[in-house]
């Protein structure tokens, strides 16, 4: 059976241990992102190493991404049956022996296998952490913890994108790897002495696969989870979609080599990092019906501004706030799903597998607009962020504080 808020109650003590845990959890998703976002900078070098063309080493980008959100739809269902532990824990393990196996890669095929089963094994960590939060704190009180662990994914992806290529000439790109593998079994070792809040081993009986499909389908069912899911997945798209080619606008647009765009993208997780937890508290006290039409349309207008011809000093600036529409959404989405039924993993591993599918067809989409021009994509992706958040003002008006 899972850890349940009743069993928090005992007093500081376990409110102390709850907080500890939370700061483990969130030093682990930092991990977990940025060996996820420090791969793409590092293609260049790669397709050199490998001696492969930059498109056949990109692979490995989507590679990961693909089966990273595939296998979140299994871990959810499994972490309710068996309880969070086993799962976040195994999956952490994977993580780690994965991520080290990646140095050993000697071509381009070897690594974009290893990144594949990587995005397997690694798929049950951050979200059942996600799902563990909604165990441990009531909805009333979750977008803080919440923000602290989409800070740490802000945190990681943008220390991922700058990082690594920037100390990979130092310590080389297996290094990279060995590395991140190394402080991850730290966290892990830390994880261990609070099993008891991780949630012991479930009871639920063993479910077959019509049950299952029939437990997403039941998410489906409902107006709130059809509105939430539309949500993060149309977020995805647009937030993938700009921030996938912002490489691309700097250097066409300014000029500047791979650490230059490193830093310009450097703002975009700041947000994030600093003000996810505040960003939460203040979600939890205004509700989220406030804060997601205004992220829509701060990122939707920060995109659009970007097609203007504006000084190389201003983009960054732009990114930045970008970074803000993305923390002001899919943390407090996130949130809500946590709060969509009884089988909270599922619920979860559903909205990372959305997530991702998101993220995918953004890149996609914004790529086969390229044609047409790279400031007509910012402006079209924008405008449909903006009335994204419009609808939203009516759309979520029911997200009030509970």
């Amino acid at each position: 059976m899972n850890v349940t808020n009743a069993e928090l109650s005992g007093g500081t003590h376990d409110v102390k241990r709850r907080e500890h845990l939370l700061w483990l959890l969130a030093a682990t998703t930092f991990l977990v992102f940025f060996q996820a976002y420090m791969v793409a900078p590092l293609i260049p070098r790669l397709a050199k190493v490998f001696d492969v063309s930059v498109q056949t080493m990109g692979l490995a980008v989507p590679a990961y991404l693909i089966a990273y959100g595939t296998a979140t739809l299994f871990y959810g269902p499994l972490s309710d049956r068996w309880g969070r532990r086993p799962i976040i824990i195994g999956s952490l393990v994977a993580f780690v022996l994965l991520t080290a196996l990646t140095s050993f890669a000697h071509s381009s095929t070897q690594l974009t296998v290893v990144r594949l089963v990587t995005g397997l094994g690694a798929g049950g960590v951050v979200p059942l952490a996600l799902a563990l939060l909604g165990d441990l704190f009531p909805y009333q009180e979750r977008g803080r913890p919440i923000g602290w662990l989409f800070g740490a994914m802000s945190g990681g992806m943008a220390g991922g994108s700058v990082v690594g290529v920037m100390l990979e000439p130092f310590v080389s790109w297996q290094g990279l790897f060995f590395g991140v593998a190394g402080l991850s079994i730290v966290t892990l070792l830390l994880l261990l002495p609070y099993h008891t809040l991780l949630g012991s081993r479930g009871t639920a009986a063993t479910q077959p696969l019509a049950v299952i499909v029939a437990g997403y389908w039941a998410l489906f069912s409902t107006a709130r989870g059809r509105r939430t899911y539309g949500y993060v997945f149309l977020n995805a798209v647009f937030h993938s979609g700009v921030f996938t080619w912002l490489g691309v606008y700097f250097s066409r647009r300014y000029g500047v080599g791979e650490v230059g765009i490193g830093l310009a993208l450097l703002g975009y997780g700041v947000p994030g990092f600093l003000f996810g937890p505040a960003i939460g508290r203040l979600a939890d006290r205004l509700g989220r019906s406030r804060l997601i039409p205004l992220g829509l349309i701060l990122a939707g207008l920060s995109a659009a501004a970007l097609a203007l011809d504006i000084p190389i000093v201003a983009a960054p600036v732009l990114v930045t706030l970008l970074s803000l529409g993305y923390d002001l959404t899919q943390p407090l989405l996130a949130g809500v799903v946590t709060d969509l039924g009884p089988r909270r993993g599922q619920a979860v591993g559903l909205m990372a597998f959305i997530l991702f599918v998101g993220f995918g067809v953004g890149s996609l989409v914004f790529g086969a607009m390229l044609p047409i021009g790279i400031a007509a994509d910012l402006v079209l992706f924008g405008g449909g962020a903006i009335l994204a958040g419009v609808l939203a003002l009516f759309l979520i008006r029911t997200e009030v504080r509970k």
